[in-house]
């Protein structure tokens, strides 16, 4: 509660005094009669928000910051430089894209945020399409999801992908893919989505990848067409603007695929990491499975994809040569495998949860979900993880590994779950989508 005070009480001061946010930088006079540059003024102030957060987790930033605010009158006006908000709202929070009028107004919208999500506070909503255009049952498994921070993106087992507005709930859109020879009957379901607007981009376990835009024809192009035979079945799909990732399983040697996302280009095939599941990998195509892998992508240009025998970080810019490769002796539950920005969360065949950082794999926090040997499906953002079990979501913080709390709704069995800073998003087995939100009101 101190953190939210403080903030909100900085920034009712703030709008009271005034002032420009584009406002020059400004200086502080001592007593000796010193200049402190208002530069230096700002890394200071940033510095304290970083070791704030560090040590007491990011909501302890904002009291931090409205204690050196108060030093004095010309340290408050510092408090009014968008830029500066801008730099905490980044190094704090994650985010370089702005939602709101200001940066100030940006930060303290995520600071009350993971106040909610600390909390327990959202808003649950279930996700309704029209069925009429359906016309076989693969078509209501919702096999994949992804959230943008104004979309839901949901993949389906018939190739579809439909996508959800999240600020109204409504369906706004629907893309198919060209259709062509099937290998077996979820050779065309959607193993992945990538929303970068005014793009999307999706995959198939067929290995044809496609994009759309957002507001245009239904009808998405084929970006590359899939090759089943050479390099098996494309079981998972991310991405980034930047970079598409694709996990595959079924031939020898050809795990992983890097594509150049502006150029299309497939740039790298190699790793043996499924080659253990290539039998698996066939199956899919044909039958539900259980999932062979996992592959994310991080904000520092890194990709990390696990099986339930290992893990490994590659380079995106460099992928021949992986960060780390891993075993897990334990096993890897590997629905419950995600990652956040810096930072990736797996559950063993014990029940016991690690997050890691993804650059040197230091253990972050570690929790003991008590799910022995049991079917978990997990996700993450940047302060918080989720796992289902038996339709109930527990969800923990990720500083201490401290439980916090059950989500009121019990969702019962759970294909795909998915969450950001402020989403939380799971499709039912029974064709429902559920939706949790978080954001400050």
């Amino acid at each position: 509660m101190s953190s939210s005070s403080s903030e909100d009480g900085n920034g009712s001061r703030a709008r009271r005094s005034g002032g420009d946010f584009g406002a020059p930088s400004l200086t502080r006079r001592r007593s000796n009669n010193e200049i402190w540059p208002g530069p230096f003024v700002e890394d200071l102030v940033v510095q304290v928000a970083i070791d704030a957060s560090r040590s007491l987790g990011r909501l302890a930033a904002a009291a931090a910051l409205a204690n050196v605010f108060q030093v004095c009158s010309t340290w408050q006006a510092v408090s009014r430089s968008d830029p500066l908000w801008q730099r905490l709202t980044g190094v704090i929070w994650g985010r370089n894209r702005r939602m709101h009028d200001s940066w100030r107004e940006e930060y303290t919208y995520r600071h009350r945020t993971a106040q909610n999500f600390r909390a327990g506070r959202s808003i649950y909503d279930t996700l309704h399409f029209d069925l009429s255009g359906v016309d076989n049952p693969d078509g209501l498994s919702c096999r994949c999801l992804t959230l943008s921070d104004t979309h839901l993106a949901c993949g389906f087992a018939d190739g579809v992908v439909r996508f959800f507005h999240l600020a109204t709930r409504q369906h706004v859109g629907t893309f198919h893919s060209h259709p062509r020879d099937r290998f077996g009957r979820f050779s065309r379901a959607v193993s992945g989505i990538i929303v970068t607007d005014p793009r999307i981009i999706f995959a198939t376990l067929d290995g044809d990848i496609h994009v759309a835009i957002i507001d245009g024809e239904p009808l998405a192009r084929t970006a590359h067409l899939g090759n089943v035979v050479n390099d098996g079945a494309l079981v998972d799909f991310t991405g980034c603007g930047r970079w598409w990732v694709g996990l595959y399983a079924g031939v020898p040697d050809r795990a992983i695929h890097v594509w150049d996302g502006n150029t299309e280009e497939l740039v790298y095939v190699n790793t043996n990491l499924t080659d253990p599941e290539a039998v698996i990998g066939w199956h899919t195509l044909t039958e539900f499975t259980d999932t062979i892998g996992r592959v994310r992508v991080t904000s520092q240009e890194s990709a990390v994809a696990c099986t339930g025998l290992r893990y490994l970080v590659l380079g995106l810019r460099n992928p021949e040569f992986p960060l780390h490769d891993r075993e897990c002796r334990t096993g890897i539950t590997v629905t419950s495998f995600d990652t956040n920005s810096e930072a990736f969360i797996m559950v063993d065949n014990r029940g016991l949860a690690i997050v890691r950082r993804v650059d040197t794999l230091d253990e972050v926090c570690r929790f003991n979900t008590r799910q022995r040997n049991v079917n978990i499906m997990g996700c993450m953002n940047l302060g918080y993880a989720l796992m289902c079990a038996g339709g109930v979501i527990r969800v923990w913080e990720i500083e201490q590994g401290r439980s916090l709390y059950s989500l009121n709704e019990n969702v019962g069995g759970v294909n795909a779950m998915v969450a950001d800073d402020t989403h939380v998003a799971a499709a039912g087995s029974d064709t429902r989508i559920h939706l949790w939100d978080f954001g400050a009101q």
